[in-house]
């Protein structure tokens, strides 16, 4: 059994998903580990981590018109407000989603579906540098 830990930065740059899946996947091929499960952690609270369709964009734009109707970035709404109009709304769309994914790999490929991608969930409006912590565990090859 070993483990591996890596931090995987992302800058954001305004609301939208930005797909990671491409550096999750080279981090459990270089960790050589066969069987197992990688966990993905994002260190903030005003972001987050989704499975979605990585197929069709209008998917991430649907999703991101859907969460600013049912969070609306309305400064009367809210007591917390420090950081400006994005900042209670995205502290609310974090808890909503995940802060944390936990994933298996098998045959040293992670398990996901046909048209499933890894993505950070940005819900602030100005730029971003994001970091999520990965933690592979397993049997090694």
């Amino acid at each position: 059994m070993k483990q591996f830990f890596k931090d995987i930065n992302l800058n954001t740059n305004g609301q939208k998903l930005i797909d990671f899946t491409d550096e999750v996947l080279e981090f459990v091929k270089s960790s050589k580990i066969n069987n197992g499960i990688i966990n993905l952690s994002i260190l903030h609270t005003s972001a987050s981590l989704i499975i979605q369709e990585n197929a069709d964009s209008d998917v991430q734009r649907d999703l991101l018109n859907f969460f600013d109707k049912l969070v609306p970035m309305d400064p009367k709404l809210y007591v917390h407000g420090i950081e400006g109009k994005d900042d209670m709304p995205a502290h609310i769309k974090t808890a909503l989603t995940n802060t944390h994914l936990t994933l298996s790999i098998k045959n040293s490929k992670i398990v996901l579906g046909t048209w499933q991608g890894i993505y950070l969930f940005e819900h602030r409006i100005n730029q971003q540098n994001r970091t999520v912590f990965s933690h592979i565990v397993g049997d090694w090859y």
